[in-house]
């Protein structure tokens, strides 16, 4: 079976206050056309299932774990764990997902968002840097901006943890600062 590649993908990244500010995302959107979400948040692997059935509360897009062997299609959620990246075989591009104890984040976001550098050419992505401690997910948004993406962060005042956001306005050059309303509105315009 062949899966279409979506023409467009938001990539979302958070820690710490995350799930509370992609909640707000995901229940603001329209119903996706031929755009894919795809969404690394650090949480304990126990949690990830819950967090995404939560998700999946609201019925207008289907939400997805992003397990080994699941493809992406061109219309839908998917959250990721652990050390998972994106590579396109004969049938479209696949998730491929294994547990690792050499990453020091579940899921490491650099590793996810580096693996979808191949299809900027093909693929118009959106990255966004929300809420979180640390510096996870600022060299691939940093990577993925000079390929062509747009790259969005919070702003201090909307950030609940402003550690990802501040490495994000500090190590990435001309990314937009957006409160989270702001944010919203522009993935939603992103997505039409």
């Amino acid at each position: 079976m062949s899966y279409t590649v979506p023409k467009k993908i938001v990539l979302i990244a958070a820690s710490t206050g995350g799930p509370g500010q992609i909640e707000k995302i995901i229940k603001a959107l329209p119903k996706l056309n031929d755009t894919s979400i795809v969404i690394a948040q650090h949480m304990v692997v126990g949690f990830m299932d819950s967090f995404a059935k939560r998700l999946d509360e609201d019925p207008t897009n289907n939400i997805f774990i992003a397990n080994d062997k699941t493809y992406l299609k061109s219309s839908g959620i998917y959250v990721c764990s652990g050390s998972t990246r994106v590579s396109r075989d004969s049938n479209g591009l696949i998730f491929s997902k294994k547990d690792s104890s050499l990453n020091s984040f579940n899921p490491d976001i650099n590793y996810i968002f580096n693996s979808f550098l191949p299809f900027t050419k093909e693929i118009e992505f959106l990255s966004v840097i929300l809420t979180g401690i640390g510096a996870d997910g600022i060299e691939a948004c940093k990577a993925l901006q000079e390929n062509g993406s747009l790259c969005l962060t919070e702003s201090q005042q909307s950030a609940i943890v402003d550690g990802m956001p501040s490495r994000a306005r500090k190590e990435i050059k001309d990314i937009k600062i957006l409160d989270i309303k702001e944010i919203i509105q522009t993935i939603k315009e992103f997505c039409s």
